[in-house]
């Protein structure tokens, strides 16, 4: 019976543990709070118990996956929005309306280089609010003729709106942020404002910061989290229930190695701990090490079916798999092979916006509104020669007043327009001709070819050459890049092409970046029972001797180039 005695009382008293951490934030009567917590520590639910009874709340992140799955575990209890979506309602309710196009800065980038013969990154000067210049001015200049907003000009809109006019910053019950580890100073002075009327949680993880290509700085939750005279009432969350324990051991490997050769400096010090649980115990038993195997790369795929294999063998039951990939084109080829072999449930989640303008852009544009400037602009710099695109945008420089229909001439208005009948014939459900369909599909970048192929794949998918396919070609397998990982999680994951090559993309001062110990730690960690790190390439990757040699299986090779599939 004493036997018995002991490990309950541990799963009870780290429970205890971690409930008198979420205590302390529910108890605090600070109107400002900042909560710091790892992966998998339980700030959804945190968000849950804090929102909880109140009639108006808003929750905020940027990332439009997260506000799905966020939407999703705070239904009924809180609305939740991007920062652009919350900043469009806002000047929406002023203007009466506001549209956004994501790609405005490039195509504001790209008049400025050909109208002003400067490169410009806009994106730069409003998330650094340096908005105080003649480059913004013509900026809103293009914008207003363009009758768009993009992403960080319409935050930038909302912001210098609200400190205007104080009185028009909305009260809610509550606010609370999540990802807050990747803000930038514009989106930062967003928060401020609403912070100066209302409640407000900020959560996030100076270890996950992965978005500095917006001009994010983990800067601001490392201040408001240490230095007390910002107003914030500091809280951790230290309990990670996500992952095994071989899992959390090695990402603190991670960061000690991280911060023992200069890392992460001005880390926020934290604990990240295992959560004591009986049938978490019983997966780590099961899933004692981290698995690393070298596989030439076409056969990655084919060790990845392997595997899964052998998981189904050994528990007989479902489980989800997350593949992880450092590339977009990684991404594609993996989700391409293993629906060749035979696998019926392989999504590609990638949440990164192709930030490439398109001829389809512009038709978009134009299904919606055909006299929209903005839509003749795109596609006109797709239909007319450079020379012919250049005079044409000089001329809405100097004649703003003049519709850009007008000035990109009768031939290309023309070409759109047929296009534009048969797509809204197509979305009527009307008869198109087939050469009708075909001249779209062309003019619009679709690869009707490629497109067909990928469906008769889908559809009739390749014989397996093993009956071992069969139990388990239904099994969910869900496929991204690190970048888009964020709030994902699986039971098994696979990180593919685990090499220094991949893994190790910026070295600052002789070393290792921030930001790819961020992403390679968010990698690992979406992992819930077992990690599998695959290598292509000969040489140990550095991340692998960061961890401790014991919480790794080394597999032997299986790369022989005949077994590729």
């Amino acid at each position: 019976m004493s036997r018995d005695l002991g490990p309950l009382n541990k799963y009870e008293n780290c429970r205890a543990e971690k409930r008198k951490h979420i205590e302390s934030v529910l108890s605090s009567s600070a109107a400002k709070k900042i909560v710091v917590g790892g992966p998998g520590t339980g700030k959804t639910s945190l968000f849950k118990e804090v929102l909880k009874d109140k009639s108006k709340t808003l929750t905020l992140t940027f990332i439009n996956a997260l506000v799905e799955d966020l939407s999703l575990d705070l239904l009924g209890i809180s609305e939740v929005r991007t920062l652009h979506g919350f900043a469009r309602m806002v000047l929406a309710q002023v203007d009466g309306t506001a549209r956004i196009f994501p790609k405005l800065s490039q195509v504001i980038r790209e008049d400025a280089r050909i109208l002003l013969g400067k490169e410009v990154d806009f994106d730069e000067l409003f998330h650094e609010r340096k908005t105080d210049n003649e480059l913004v001015a013509f900026y809103e200049t293009r914008r207003r003729y363009y009758q768009y907003y993009g992403f960080a000009d319409i935050v930038a809109a909302a912001v210098a709106h609200f400190e205007s006019n104080p009185n028009s910053v909305p009260r809610y019950d509550q606010v609370v942020v999540d990802e807050f580890q990747d803000f930038n100073k514009l989106e930062v002075s967003l928060i401020e404002l609403l912070a100066g009327r209302s409640p407000t949680l900020l959560a996030g993880d100076d270890d996950q910061a992965l978005y500095d290509f917006k001009h994010a700085s983990v800067d601001h939750i490392r201040q408001r989290f240490t230095d007390s005279s910002l107003g914030f009432s500091a809280f951790r969350l230290p309990y990670c229930s996500r992952s095994t324990r071989v899992i959390v051991d090695a990402a603190n490997d991670i960061v000690r190695e991280a911060t023992r050769i200069g890392c992460l400096r001005g880390r926020i010090a934290k604990e990240f701990m295992y959560f004591e649980d009986s049938k978490k115990d019983v997966e780590s038993e099961q899933n004692p090490k981290i698995v690393h195997a070298r596989q030439y790369a076409a056969q990655i795929p084919w060790f990845i079916q392997q595997q899964i294999g052998d998981i189904a063998r050994q528990t007989r039951r479902k489980f989800s798999v997350l593949v992880i990939t450092p590339t977009r084109m990684h991404c594609r080829t993996v989700v391409e092979k293993l629906r060749e072999k035979g696998f019926e449930s392989v999504v590609s989640v990638d949440s990164s916006q192709n930030r490439e303008l398109a001829f389809v852009d512009g038709v978009s544009v134009l299904r919606e509104d055909k006299a929209s400037n903005l839509g003749w602009r795109v596609v006109a710099q797709f239909l007319l020669s450079s020379s012919e695109f250049e005079y044409v945008l000089k001329r809405t420089h100097a004649e703003r007043a003049t519709p850009l229909a007008e000035l990109v001439g009768k031939e290309v208005r023309s070409k759109v327009n047929r296009i534009l009948r048969v797509l809204r014939a197509v979305l009527n459900g009307k008869e198109v001709a087939e050469d009708d369909l075909a001249n779209v599909a062309k003019a619009v970048g679709y690869d009707a070819a490629a497109s067909t192929k990928n469906f008769l794949r889908a559809k009739l998918p390749r014989v397996p050459t093993s009956p071992s396919i069969l139990p388990i070609k239904k099994i969910p397998i869900r496929v991204t890049t690190v970048a888009s990982a964020k709030g994902l999680s699986g039971d098994c994951v696979f990180i593919t092409h685990f090499d220094d090559q991949y893994f190790i993309k910026e070295w600052e001062n002789g070393q290792i970046s921030d930001r790819d110990v961020c992403n390679f730690l968010v990698a690992l960690t979406r992992a819930k029972k077992k990690a599998f790190l695959i290598s292509s390439r000969d040489k140990e990757p550095i991340f692998l001797r960061w961890i401790a040699a014991d919480r790794v299986e080394r597999m032997a090779d299986r790369r022989r180039r005949n077994r590729a599939r």
